[in-house]
């Protein structure tokens, strides 16, 4: 499998250009077999640093290998795979603390996305609306 796409890297490299940006992940990397979940925001014009939140046992904002992501083998000849109807729609501080607060990135998408609830338990659609 493609971990990214051109258009996907053309975003990652641009937003990796607009510092002190809170970013939507553009692309979501996981592991088939267990734990190991990536969420990227940025990626450096080095073509392979990546920036976003991570979870190998504990969620944290921080920057990895995709090279290194390339090159790890899982059992029955997979690999880290990317997450093919992974839409971000939010800002990559509201994963890194519905994440906190859930414990890892996986429940972290429950939260946001099954429940309909955002981080701190506010339903979107309750939001107060300025008359």
């Amino acid at each position: 499998m493609i971990l990214l796409t051109a258009s996907q890297r053309a975003q990652l490299l641009a937003n990796g250009r607009q510092a002190d940006t809170d970013h939507i992940p553009v692309v979501k990397f996981f592991n088939p077999f267990g734990a190991g979940v990536w969420l990227a925001t940025e990626l450096d014009e080095d073509g392979d640093i990546m920036f976003g939140l991570a979870d190998i046992g504990y969620p944290e904002l921080g920057s990895w290998s995709l090279n290194e992501l390339r090159s790890i083998r899982l059992p029955f000849g997979m690999r880290i795979e990317r997450d093919l109807l992974f839409t971000g729609d939010f800002p990559i501080s509201v994963w890194a603390e519905a994440a906190r607060e859930t414990g890892s990135i996986r429940d972290a998408e429950r939260l946001l996305y099954r429940s309909g609830r955002l981080p701190g338990g506010t339903r979107p659609d309750t939001e107060p609306t300025s008359s």
